[in-house]
């Protein structure tokens, strides 16, 4: 029973920590089989998000910090689908007030979603990160795997070479995160594995929905290959190490000392 009951309280914070992926996933659905009036589907998508965004800050559900998180993640994946759409890695068929080279603006709130998962879920698990590497290889690491997005189009795809750096960069990294009063720990390379995999199965979810179209799915809906975990798995990582970094920048010094799970003595990092 005490296990069901950690097993609850887990679910209960990921299930909070996901409330803005929740939300875009049900308006795809919304949208997709209810006929919207006055405007198209896509430019819906863009105000239910922003009204979400607003709602989610006004409630303190929320940080301003957060919020700067979120918005370079918008930043970010609005540049990476303007690009991906250009080389017909996938397309936004439908037509809408709101698309800018092709590509509807609420794109940008499906990857501050996962930055905006990771910021609670981070806050709401506590968590703290043990043997932290250097930042002087965590940032070119994550600057790597962004611009391997780009250049694998023209140049040698080195994904593996970067999967394999991550593994041994992060081979004696753990997350600590607590449920409840009790503290867990997992290796860090596994989290990259398990978010990104369950990133997979929510963007077969999405594009059902019709969130976007790969070129194999135009005349049918079909399931997403299964490769493209590794892609996921890399945004991830680079969605973790930014907002790591930022964490870190407002975080007190760091001290480097044998942790303890049972009594852990953990880099601090702030909630925020």
């Amino acid at each position: 029973m005490r296990s069901l009951e950690q097993l609850v309280r887990f679910g209960w914070a990921q299930a909070l920590s996901c409330l803005f992926p929740i939300v875009i996933f049900a308006s795809l659905a919304l949208t997709k089989f209810i006929p919207m009036p006055q405007m198209s589907r896509y430019d819906w998508l863009l105000i239910i998000c922003l009204l979400m965004q607003w709602w989610m800050l006004k409630s303190g559900l929320e940080t301003k910090d957060e919020l700067k998180v979120i918005t370079l993640f918008h930043i970010i994946g609005l540049a990476l689908e303007i690009y991906k759409v250009h080389m017909g890695s996938w397309s936004y068929p439908e037509e809408a007030y709101s698309k800018f080279f092709g590509v509807p603006l609420y794109s940008g709130f499906m990857y501050a979603s996962v930055a905006s998962y990771l910021c609670q879920a981070w806050r709401r698990l506590d968590v703290k990160l043990v043997q932290w590497p250097s930042q002087y290889l965590v940032v070119p690491l994550a600057a790597a795997i962004y611009l391997n997005f780009f250049t694998h189009h023209y140049w040698v795809d080195v994904r593996w070479w970067l999967s394999a750096l991550v593994i041994i960069i992060f081979w004696k990294s753990w997350v600590n995160y607590k449920v409840g009063q009790k503290i867990y720990r997992m290796p860090l390379s596994l989290s990259f594995v398990l978010i990104g995999f369950f990133i997979w199965i929510a963007e077969n979810i999405a594009t059902f929905f019709g969130a976007w179209e790969y070129p194999n799915q135009t005349e049918a809906w079909s399931l997403v290959h299964l490769g493209k975990v590794s892609s996921w798995l890399l945004l991830v990582i680079v969605s973790f190490l930014i907002v790591a970094t930022l964490k870190q920048v407002k975080a007190s010094p760091i001290k480097e000392e044998p942790v303890n799970v049972h009594n852990p003595s953990l880099y601090g990092y702030d909630n925020n």
